[in-house]
């Protein structure tokens, strides 16, 4: 049989980027052909510092978003917002024809997975009888507060645009989520609120068009289990965390810590072994991410709290001027400033004691995998609730306060470097916890341990093996119970249905079968629909 080909289509930022790169190896591992599909001016960054070379692994373009930017140059308006309004305008005529290009040459597509911000992928694959999958690159406690609000069942702002300040969410079995938690562009006064709104409830409600609806989550079992459990009618597959197995077993760093798509560049000689003279667990970590650019005044607060906390410290300043590097006087005895660097390498250091970090949720899993204590700075989108999950749901970080002006002031700053990097009680606690999770995080990733086998699910799922494995929790109709759920596993040419729990009505599909299943009989008739009922058991038919 000839290999599936899936077409990874991701938008043009390292944070989408990375994740999606990460998902593509493992594919390939396992014997899948990928092509990974981007914008243009993302691959020609990513050619610029050597893209990963493995066999089975391709790149190509899905939207010239150069010409778009070009375009827009001269005009007063907001660049992201025409940017993404372009992708909804174009986008699908350009996918299509990607599509039909890889099908033309010999290569067509078999399963499409498509990233975050890119709702109107789906709707191509279905038009073109492609089934797809769902890289949400956040955490499942984003996705859920994302779910409440857009679901068409009983979500807040499914079919209205009434939002207001006062909101809050609560989920099953977690804190209540306050407007200061949520996603910001969740908030009406939010600048990317107009444009974001829109984008996030077309992604729930393309997934509620699909019967087949899966979700691939960059999170796993141990971390974020049971608020996947509590979302109807979509399956989930916790595979995460995505990023370099190096940050798990430093054998590995001379293979892997390359394989990443990096879009700047700088020697890594210089940190490393400056790291590498650094007692352990002894350097404050500082990085705000690829996105943000920090106000000068910030950036003050910063340096002053890193200098009077009198402990090393390497700080990632993007397209830092040799001016500016002048300014702060830095010596390296008592800290570093580099343009760029691979935070796996940096977060497995020995030398690293914890990260200041923005507490983007790919930072977030980065600082778990490697047992870092996070120092969180929050500035938009998810990263407040990344930041209350650190502090009050996995206890391996602290959060900093901002003042009435939204900067973080160096004394707030220098009281949280002081606790997480100190040896009172509470520091203490934060740094057993940081190191128990990155322990479940290693188990979740290793052969065996549960993100394996939702990735093996997730993949014998897309070439026929089986469809229905995972997480799935069943759409609710009226007066059914919605505590229940489903663990079904079947496989094409087999009569046997195992492991069933079912709690009132479900309707789903398998690629050609359809199947009614009671707690006693499963009969398969050919169709393209499921129909399920019945309380709970465990026989097999």
């Amino acid at each position: 049989m000839n290999a599936k080909h899936f077409l990874l289509v991701s938008l043009p930022t390292q944070s989408h980027i990375n994740p999606s790169l990460q998902l593509a190896k493992i594919l390939t591992d396992h014997g899948a052909q990928v092509t990974l599909a981007t914008t243009t001016s993302a691959l020609r960054r990513l050619n610029n510092n050597t893209l990963p070379t493995i066999d089975g692994l391709f790149y190509t373009t899905f939207f010239d978003d150069e010409q778009i930017s070009n375009e827009s140059k001269d005009v007063k308006t907001n660049v992201v917002a025409d940017a993404f309004s372009a992708l909804k305008r174009l986008g699908p005529q350009k996918l299509s024809k990607l599509l039909q290009n890889l099908s033309e040459n010999g290569s067509p597509v078999s399963f499409i997975v498509y990233s975050l911000l890119l709702p109107w992928v789906a709707e191509v694959a279905r038009e073109m009888h492609i089934p797809s999958a769902f890289l949400f690159i956040q955490s499942a406690i984003s996705f859920a507060i994302i779910h409440r609000f857009f679901n068409s069942y009983d979500g807040l702002h499914a079919n209205n645009d009434n939002f207001g300040h006062d909101v809050s969410i609560k989920l099953p079995k977690l804190p209540l989520f306050t407007a200061h938690d949520i996603p910001s562009f969740l908030l009406p006064d939010n600048e990317y609120h107009s444009f974001m709104v829109p984008i996030y409830r077309e992604h729930i409600q393309t997934l509620e068009k699909d019967p087949n609806s899966c979700v691939l989550v960059n999170t796993f079992d141990a971390l974020e289990k049971d608020v996947m459990y509590s979302i109807p009618g979509i399956k989930f597959f916790p595979v995460g965390p995505l990023f370099s197995s190096s940050i798990f077993n430093k054998n590995e760093l001379n293979i892997d810590k390359s394989f990443g798509g990096n879009m700047a560049r700088c020697s890594t000689d210089n940190y490393l072994n400056w790291l590498d003279s650094k007692q352990d667990r002894s350097v404050i970590y500082v990085s705000f991410g690829s996105i943000i650019v920090l106000k000068e005044s910030q950036k003050e607060e910063i340096l002053q709290a890193l200098r009077e906390s009198k402990r090393p410290f390497l700080w990632v300043i993007r397209d830092i001027k040799d001016e500016e590097r002048e300014k702060y006087c830095i010596s390296e005895e008592i800290g570093l400033i580099v343009p760029w660097c691979s935070q796996v390498e940096v977060l497995s250091h020995h030398a690293t004691g914890c990260f200041v970090s923005h507490c983007g949720w790919n930072s977030t899993l980065e600082s778990i995998a490697s047992g870092v204590p996070v120092v969180g700075c929050p500035t938009f989108s998810e990263q407040n609730t990344n930041v209350k999950m650190i502090e009050e749901l996995f206890g391996n970080g602290i959060s900093v306060n901002k003042n009435e002006e939204g900067v973080f002031v160096k004394q707030e700053i220098k009281k949280c470097l002081n606790i997480v990097m100190g040896s009172e009680e509470k520091g203490n606690v934060i740094k057993e916890n940081a190191m128990k999770l990155k322990s479940l995080a290693v188990e979740a990733a290793e052969e065996g341990g549960s993100s394996h086998k939702n990735l093996l699910s997730f993949f014998k799922m897309s070439v026929g093996d089986t469809h229905l494995s995972g997480f799935f929790m069943p759409n609710s109709s009226e007066g059914s119970d919605r505590t229940g759920s489903m663990s079904i596993t079947f496989a094409h040419g087999d009569e046997k249905v195992a492991g069933g729990h079912v709690a009132g009505h479900v309707c789903m599909n398998i690629y050609g079968c359809y199947l009614e299943i009671s707690t006693s009989k499963c009969y398969a008739h050919g169709t393209n629909s499921i129909r399920s009922s019945g309380t709970t058991g465990d026989e097999e038919s």
